[in-house]
Parts: C-alpha cells; sequence; structure tokens
C-alpha cells in the first residue's frame, strides 16, 4: 500500500486508501478525444495523452500544463529542441522520445501531403509548408524545395544549417541539386530562430 492519505470505511472499522483525483482521468480524456474529436481537448490535454503513453503512473496534467507554459503552444512545445526539454524537470528520455515521434510523424504527414497534390501553386500553401517543417528550428537553416513542371515537390532538402544568426549558402550547390533532380522551379527558403 502506498502512503497516500487515508479515510476511514465505516462500518469496517478500517482504513482504506483515498482515490486520487486523477483517478480514472486518463480514460476519461481518451474518451472525450475518440468521441467528440481533436477539437474537443485544449492543446495541454493533447500533450496529456502524448505523455501517458511515457509515464504511465503519474498525473501529467500539470506537467503538460508546464510545457505549454514554458515553450508557448501545443506546436512550440512539439517542435522544441531536445535539450530545452531536457531541462524541464519530471521530464525524462521516454517522454521526450514521445515528443519526438510526434514531431516527426508531423513533418512526413506535410510532406506526403505535398508529394500528394499541388500544394505550391500559392505563397500560402508555401508559407504553411514551411511553418510545419521548420517553424521552431533553434538553427538557422538554408531549405531549397524543388519543384516539377506543375509545382509538386520533387524533394524539400536542406542545404546548410548555420548557427542561431548565421547560415553559409553555395549557389552551385543548389544549381546542380535542382539539375539532378530535373526540377524546373526551385524555393529557397530561409529561417531566424526565435530562441
Amino acid at each position: 500500500m502506498g502512503s497516500g492519505p487515508k479515510e476511514s470505511i465505516e462500518g469496517q472499522g478500517g482504513f482504506a486508501e483515498a482515490e486520487p483525483h486523477y483517478r480514472g482521468h486518463r480514460e476519461r480524456l481518451r474518451s472525450r478525444f475518440r468521441e467528440a474529436g481533436p477539437d474537443a481537448v485544449a492543446d495541454y490535454e493533447l500533450l496529456e495523452l502524448i505523455l501517458f503513453r511515457a509515464i504511465p503512473q503519474r498525473d501529467v496534467k500539470p506537467l503538460a500544463k508546464q510545457l505549454i507554459e514554458t515553450f508557448g503552444s501545443f506546436a512550440e512545445t512539439i517542435a522544441a529542441p531536445t535539450g530545452r526539454l531536457r531541462e524541464i524537470k519530471g521530464l525524462g528520455e521516454a517522454a521526450i522520445t514521445e515528443i519526438k515521434v510526434v514531431q516527426a510523424a508531423a513533418g512526413r504527414i506535410a510532406k506526403g501531403q505535398v508529394k500528394a497534390r499541388t500544394v505550391l501553386s500559392s505563397w500560402s500553401a508555401v508559407l504553411d509548408y514551411c511553418r510545419t517543417v521548420m517553424a521552431f528550428a533553434d538553427k538557422e537553416q538554408f531549405r531549397v524545395l524543388f519543384l516539377d513542371k506543375r509545382n509538386q515537390l520533387i524533394a524539400d532538402e536542406v542545404q546548410q544549417t548555420g548557427t542561431v544568426d548565421h547560415t553559409p549558402v553555395y549557389p552551385r550547390e543548389v544549381v546542380k541539386r535542382a539539375l539532378e533532380l530535373s526540377a524546373t522551379a526551385i524555393i529557397l527558403v530561409h529561417n531566424h530562430p526565435t530562441y
């Protein structure tokens, strides 16, 4: 038996452990997510659903709320650098791995959607794609999007990764790669980290 609060059981003359306030919370949250959909849960609750797998025996709501408060949003938490995540007390390697798996899955889904349809035919589509794959990167990246004649993405490649405020660009390498892929258009993307 644990050392939690105890309360008397009337008529039995004994004591039993009081149930924690969060007993059944995980199943209620999973049920709400299944039945009402992802819009029925707040950002911290979605993060809780991720943390459940890595932290099976603890109330993770306070940790999920702390992560959102620290990083600013669900997306920023998922995209936070591993080193920054390690600074959060109570967040172990298993939980960090779960978070990074979600980030990797989001990136793959975004790339799959781009390959399945002509989403880079408008400026807003390019911005949406770039936000998904690199919005919260902690270092500057020089990325090249190679397109075919229908503006479909052939490849998305990080050509260089720099420091917080500097990354080199080699035009000859960009052109060489475009020729290798038979790209008819390229989009050059550069970010400015917020950290």
